[in-house]
């Protein structure tokens, strides 16, 4: 399934909701649609918000499937609970990160190509440690944009950049997570957008503390929580997960990758972050930029420069979906 959280026009605060088609079914609405037309009660005991569905998903996610097999195929929009529709066209909300409040989002460094890219423009070889340890940053959880929303231009730039990235949302959570058992908590996939301020970053890393002013501005993520069953068929026989990462500037294609690419698997990463620490239920962990997947790697004169104001930044990840954002 595909889960989002959005809004619609006039409302005041973020629904739930599932990708249907083209259709976003409200969770809330359809629940009350099932008790008014079915007298099924079970389904009003789904949780408000995707993040708080995320504390038990195992049993949320169970009847979410069911509450999405039970709706009608046909004329689903004319269908209503409470008096109001179940679904709306997606077109017509707006979406924000699915998960728009965690506690936490880590971002990872373990796409290889990228993090021989980068520490060769500061002239270091790769560190023999990165091979072994799958090592990230905190960056700022308050920060976070979803499909069409707006990004302000950070004050104090000139280098604006994109990342791009992948993501997994965490189920459930945890303490000292084996790599073994971390699958179970993995509720989905999403496309991440790890804004950049280069030169802000240049200056606070000399002083080898960081990445952090030159991060915490904005991260955008979406457009929607892809749970793993959608991408069963992706994965070869090495255990790899194959979707391709592009990303185009005002239509024009920049970065082209894949998540194949990806060193250290998103396990690696969950027992890394859990060590030690708990991880919560709707925490985010970030894959690092794929190979070509920035400005900074491929260069701003071969590409036309730095992000400026009124550039449109489209990321697309297959079968994740379009993360597109504009920069005002």
């Amino acid at each position: 399934m595909k889960f989002v959280t959005y809004m619609l026009d006039g409302s005041t605060q973020p629904r739930f909701g599932f990708k249907k088609n083209e259709y976003i079914i409200d969770v809330i609405r359809a629940a009350i649609w099932a008790k008014e037309t079915h007298a099924d009660l079970s389904f009003l005991e789904i949780p408000s918000t995707l993040k708080k569905a995320l504390e038990n998903w195992d049993i949320n996610f169970l009847k979410l499937k069911n509450l999405d097999a039970s709706l009608p195929e046909m004329n689903i929009q004319s269908h209503s609970g409470g008096g109001k529709s179940i679904a709306v066209l997606e077109e017509e909300v707006q979406l924000f990160s699915p998960i728009p409040n965690p506690q936490s989002f880590r971002d990872f460094y373990a796409f290889e190509q990228h993090v021989r890219a980068a520490r060769k423009l500061r002239g270091v070889d790769m560190h023999p440690d990165w091979f072994k340890i799958a090592i990230f940053y905190f960056s700022n959880p308050a920060a976070l944009y979803g499909h069409g929303e707006d990004i302000p231009y950070p004050r104090g730039t000139a280098e604006l950049d994109y990342e791009l990235e992948f993501a997994i949302i965490i189920a459930n959570g945890g303490s000292d997570i084996s790599q073994e058992d971390a699958d179970q908590y993995i509720a989905g996939y999403t496309i991440c957008n790890d804004w950049s301020a280069r030169d802000l970053q240049r200056e606070e890393m000399a002083m080898s503390l960081g990445p952090a002013k030159g991060k915490d501005f904005a991260s955008s993520f979406g457009p929607y929580m892809v749970t793993p069953d959608e991408l069963k068929d992706a994965w070869d026989d090495d255990g790899k997960l194959h979707l391709r990462m592009t990303c185009h500037v005002n239509g024009k294609l920049i970065s082209d990758g894949n998540t194949n690419d990806l060193y250290h698997p998103f396990t690696k990463m969950i027992e890394r972050a859990s060590m030690n620490a708990k991880l919560l239920p709707g925490d985010i962990l970030g894959s690092g930029t794929v190979g070509t997947g920035c400005i900074l790697e491929l260069r701003p004169e071969n590409t036309g420069g730095w992000i400026k104001k009124g550039d449109v930044v489209r990321m697309e990840v297959e079968r994740l979906g379009v993360l597109e954002n504009k920069i005002v």
